[in-house]
């Protein structure tokens, strides 16, 4: 094989790729135990895009107490378990400050009902098996993931001194028996009594992980009542709007993309040709990562991708300014195109590099939307650098090697 007829398979390879993931992104595939849906049925759509409700509680300390981490998470983790009684597909809640939890719920359409959900007191009961109330959330002092002597998971119960009496006659009477813990009316533990306990103190064992009994405490905190929680905002947003915003982005999207191809095959032509190629390779790398990760798209993403977009050809603009440099230094193609790419190197790195370090400060800082932003920058960014330094080097100079072109005012000399 002459290194013509390899140049020619290495970009029919590379086009066959592209064409793969495209059908995959429009189609969908099914290889044995693995599926991806289309595109269309894959991106989860955030609350600004699919409508639903927000809301943003505030934390009130009980008299004679002081807010922490700990009671703000334990109110975080029984806030989650109630949204998820909703079957609300991607709610996004979140700390927001030290004193607030943000709570978005997209394709919610009784919010009435989520906030009579989120909103309520919480409710955690001790209960035997006979249906007698034994304790209620106000008799725990403290609950903790710890490890045993043998080195299992369980959790470390403190009562109060209403609590340790009211436990030690129970776990007289249901010996050997399960006493369940509901918190909102769910069974979130049932542990049997294997001892009569008369100091205040149990365990819970059988936990199949530490993070499991982290859980079990965190949500035993909660129903402890660590906090109370005021609703400072709720803002419902329409379908209709989100349908509207997601249409406008798209075509927003379409527009870019259309304008930087013309753009670059009117300037470089057949090198601005090859940039496109590795354009369109670019969106449908970041959408296909979208997909694998799971993200979930909003009018921030959103933006933050079409940004990426119009970045995703800087790189090619600055090698291919180097390029034509060099051809008019009387270079022939293929030393121009290697010169091209090592001069423009360093400065694409630095550009690229400075840009990732203000996403990363974006999602350390920021919450909800501008996380969004920040991940689909950095990975939009990731991508750029790969389709516009590889694959649009693979192309090119496979395109010079099979000698398919050679006038150089294909080349924009």
């Amino acid at each position: 094989m002459n290194y013509r007829t390899k140049s020619l398979l290495k970009i029919a390879l590379i086009l066959i790729l592209a064409a793969f993931l495209a059908y995959t992104l429009l189609y969908g595939i099914k290889i044995g135990p693995y599926k991806q849906a289309p595109l269309s049925k894959s991106i989860k759509l955030g609350l600004d895009l699919q409508g639903g409700v927000y809301v943003l509680l505030e934390a009130e300390p009980k008299p004679g107490q002081e807010l922490n981490e700990e009671k703000m998470n334990s109110a975080v983790e029984v806030i989650r378990r109630r949204v998820d009684q909703l079957g609300v597909a991607e709610p996004l809640i979140t700390r927001q400050g030290n004193t607030r939890i943000r709570v978005e719920l997209p394709g919610v359409k009784d919010s009435q009902k989520a906030l009579e959900i989120i909103g309520k007191t919480a409710s955690l009961r001790f209960v035997g098996p006979d249906g007698t109330v034994i304790l209620t959330g106000d008799n725990v002092r403290d609950a903790r993931a710890i490890y045993g002597q043998a080195n299992e998971p369980m959790v470390s119960l403190k009562l109060d001194d209403t609590g340790a009496k009211k436990f030690a006659e129970a776990t007289k009477k249901y010996f050997e028996q399960p006493i369940a813990i509901l918190l909102d009316e769910e069974v979130i533990s049932a542990p049997v009594v294997k001892a009569v306990i008369t100091n205040g103190e149990a365990v819970i064992e059988g936990l199949e992980s530490i993070d499991r009994a982290a859980e079990l405490a965190a949500l035993i905190r909660g129903g402890a009542l660590p906090v109370d929680l005021v609703q400072r905002e709720v803002r419902t947003v329409g379908p209709t709007l989100g349908a509207d915003s997601l249409a406008k982005s798209v075509a927003a999207g379409k527009i870019g993309v259309v304008l930087v191809i013309l753009f670059m095959i009117l300037y470089y032509r057949l090198p601005g040709f090859i940039a496109d190629i590795a354009l369109m390779i670019y969106v449908m790398i970041v959408l296909t990562v979208f997909i694998a990760i799971g993200a979930t798209l909003t009018l921030p993403g959103i933006a933050g991708f079409i940004l990426s977009i119009g970045m995703a050809v800087d790189a090619n603009v600055l090698i291919f300014e180097r390029f034509k440099e060099e051809l008019r230094n009387g270079k022939t193609l293929r030393s121009a195109i290697d010169a091209g790419f090592n001069r423009a190197m360093l400065t694409i790195f630095d550009s690229n590099i400075t840009t990732i370090i203000a996403a990363v400060v974006l999602f350390y800082f920021g919450s909800g939307p501008i996380k969004g932003f920040a991940v689909t920058l950095i990975i939009g960014i990731l991508t750029s650098m790969f389709t516009a330094i590889v694959v649009t080097r693979v192309l090119l100079s496979n395109i010079i090697a099979s000698k398919l072109f050679v006038n150089k005012k294909l080349f924009s000399a």
